[in-house]
């Protein structure tokens, strides 16, 4: 799985005009499952964004995890971000999980993070999104499951 985690001080999903999922301090997860992805890797990536550090503490150093500082969590799926961009001048999804496999793991990563976290918020997967945010910082990472 991959996923581009930005902190925020505050961020909104909306679908067809009405506010989906919306929180304020913490991070927007955008989330895509590629061919090889399991539960594991969905497992995995919630462990990771959960306790990434990229929050600062009191010395202005980047050192605290959405855990320390009890912040919001808004998930996203974005199948784009698994698309190959190092030639031409077309995105190639050679590498996306099918769409029924990809809506499998969104899911399988919603529950986990439903489980685990109390201060989480989804997008749509499937829908056309409107995501509203701001970027503190900026301070944006990506996160990929493969390898680990």
């Amino acid at each position: 799985m991959i996923s581009i985690i930005q902190r925020v001080t505050t961020a909104t999903v909306t679908v067809n005009r009405h506010d989906i999922g919306k929180i304020g301090t913490g991070i927007v997860a955008l989330v895509a499952v590629e061919k090889e992805d399991t539960p594991k890797d969905a497992q995995r990536l919630l462990e990771r964004i959960l306790n990434y550090r990229i929050f600062a503490d009191e010395h202005d150093r980047m050192n605290l995890s959405l855990l320390d500082i009890n912040g919001g969590l808004l998930l996203i799926p974005q199948f784009t971000l698994a698309a190959d961009t190092r030639k031409g001048n077309r995105p190639s999804f050679a590498s996306a999980a099918t769409p029924e496999k990809g809506r499998e793991l969104f899911a399988c990563l919603q529950q986990l993070a439903q489980q685990s976290y109390p201060l989480v918020e989804f997008g749509q997967f499937g829908a056309d999104m409107q995501v509203s945010l701001v970027n503190n910082g900026p301070v944006t990472f990506t996160l990929k499951t493969h390898g680990l």
